[in-house]
């Protein structure tokens, strides 16, 4: 079975054919960010548009180095949400019309599901069940999986996740679009233990988070400090040093509340090389990750997570309809 997957839920446009054969055949991703960066953040109005110059000649694109026809798919993904509203009806009506004209399955994919399922694209998949740790965009989950579309929340951040709170941070220092990548790297000439930042909510009981604090904090270190080079260097590694060891220390007690031994990092900051390198430190514990290109948005993620899910069902004919959810909770996912 081949799955067409539609990744368009924020500011990168991603395209795969996934087979259940022969694994991924093909895939592409536009990034916006040189769309966005003037501006210092994303465009919402500005993604939707951007979205659908790109989506039809990347179907095309990946259809060619796939070899195959349209004719040739027997599924279409799309990621239904979380995400922007008008960025996500781009790739739904897309994707749910192109269904309707092939008279395939149409699949509405949870966005955070694509990530918590993009290590099993690896030569290596982590075995079922394990505690997912979820660090894309606009946030920082971890969830108990047992099994696709078994998942229990277990904790999440109660505001600033920290893939905004790393982003955030750069833009107090000055630094230029998107942040989070270019403070991670700053972070590697700041002086270790110049300055100690706090880890917000590892004193008290619970797997919820919380970065606003630390971010927070971070604005004042630095205009109370000289405003340096240095200083801003030495300001990122004790701030992505406190956010690393706050979500290690979660993961930590998440792995020993389940009694699981099985961690799957996924999601944007999942690229951080601070985060890997602390959190493979942890004993008695086997850490997995989506490969560096699927580690931020793309469409092999959804394409996956539309076959293994229809590979469970038994195909029929819905209405040629189609709906976007800005927000749509991991757990309220039901079992293929």
């Amino acid at each position: 079975m081949r799955v067409l997957g539609i990744e368009s839920s924020c500011d990168e446009t991603g395209i795969a054919i996934y087979d259940t054969e022969q694994g991924l055949l093909a895939h592409a991703l536009y990034s916006q960010i040189e769309l966005h960066a003037e501006y210092g953040g994303v465009v919402p109005e500005l993604a939707s548009r951007d979205h659908i110059r790109k989506t039809l000649p990347l179907i095309n694109q990946i259809l060619k180095e796939a070899r195959l026809h349209r004719q040739d798919i027997d599924a279409v993904a799309y990621t239904a949400g979380p995400g922007l509203v008008g960025a996500l009806l781009v790739g739904a009506a897309i994707g749910r019309s192109l269904a309707w004209a092939l008279d395939i399955p149409a699949l509405a994919i949870n966005h955070m599901e694509g990530h918590l399922l993009s290590p099993l694209l690896e030569p290596t998949p982590p075995p079922f069940p394990f505690v997912s740790l979820l660090v894309s965009g606009g946030h920082t989950l971890l969830v108990d999986v047992q099994g696709v579309g078994q998942y229990t929340s277990l904790g999440e951040s109660i505001d600033d996740a920290v893939g905004e709170a790393f982003d955030k941070t750069a833009k107090m220092l000055g630094l230029a679009y998107p942040g989070g990548p270019i403070l991670a790297a700053l972070a590697e000439q700041g002086t270790p233990e110049k300055y100690d930042f706090p880890r917000p909510m590892t004193n008290r009981p619970g797997l919820d988070f919380s970065f606003s604090g630390l971010k927070t904090f971070a604005m004042n270190t630095w205009l109370n400090s000289q405003q340096t080079d240095q200083d801003r260097a030495d300001i990122a590694l004790a701030f992505q040093t406190a956010a690393v060891e706050t979500l290690a220390i979660k993961c930590k007690r998440a792995l020993q509340q389940t009694k699981r031994r099985t961690l799957v990092v996924a999601g944007g900051v999942s690229a951080n090389r601070a985060l890997r390198t602390r959190l493979n430190a942890m004993k008695g514990v086997t850490t997995y990750y989506p490969r560096q290109d699927f580690c931020s948005d793309n469409g092999a993620m959804i394409a996956f997570a539309g076959a293994m899910r229809q590979q469970a069902l038994i195909k029929t004919t819905a209405a040629p309809t189609f709906s976007a959810k800005p927000r749509w909770p991991l757990d309220t996912l039901s079992p293929p």
